[in-house]
């Protein structure tokens, strides 16, 4: 069976969202053009890294000779997205993500795979679940937007215990002190 490629080159719109109250969200990556949505599940860690990886690609970008690609150093005003994920139907999970550079269009390229044997159809079909995958090109300015709204979204769960260091529940907190 061919791969299914789920592509968007120049997307509206590219974020990580959540769904689902701190302490039990579930992360996703959702991108649309037009009225085409897609939503890949990722986990928290993976959403930081994200992030902090295109942030490395942007940063170094910028030191390039004349910084020629017009990298932003920080995000543009009119790019800031604090909209709500819109209607999630989940594609997959994500497994392995990959970070790249389109020179010939300044855009940064993201490819998503799913979690290898995620996909309990393709196993009993007898193909892997890498058949599958997400591509997606983004303007460095878009890019900017997305690492900012990303690097919001991990930090809005629940707050740290001033005493532990823990996240604390809505429910109540007790503290493990280390052991002196």
């Amino acid at each position: 069976m061919p791969a299914r490629v789920l592509e968007f080159d120049w997307p509206d719109r590219v974020v990580i969202g959540t769904v689902g109250l701190p302490g039990a969200r579930t992360f996703y990556l959702q991108v649309r053009a037009g009225t085409r949505i897609v939503s890949i599940a990722l986990e928290k860690l993976q959403s930081a890294l994200l992030a902090e990886k295109v942030d490395e690609v942007l940063d170094q970008l910028i030191t390039v000779e004349g910084n020629r690609f017009s990298v932003p150093t920080s995000t543009p005003v009119e790019l800031v997205d604090n909209d709500q994920l819109e209607s999630v139907q989940e594609e997959f999970r994500a497994g392995a993500i990959g970070i790249g550079w389109d020179p010939t269009t300044a855009q940064i390229l993201l490819e998503v795979l799913p979690i290898a044997g995620d996909d309990d159809a393709s196993l009993e079909e007898g193909t892997a679940a890498e058949s599958e995958k997400l591509l997606v090109r983004m303007p460095v300015g878009t890019a900017r937007a997305f690492t900012l709204r990303t690097r919001e979204v991990v930090d809005a769960g629940r707050p740290l215990c001033t005493l532990c260091g823990h996240p604390m529940d809505p429910d109540g907190h007790i503290c493990v002190l280390p052991e002196t």
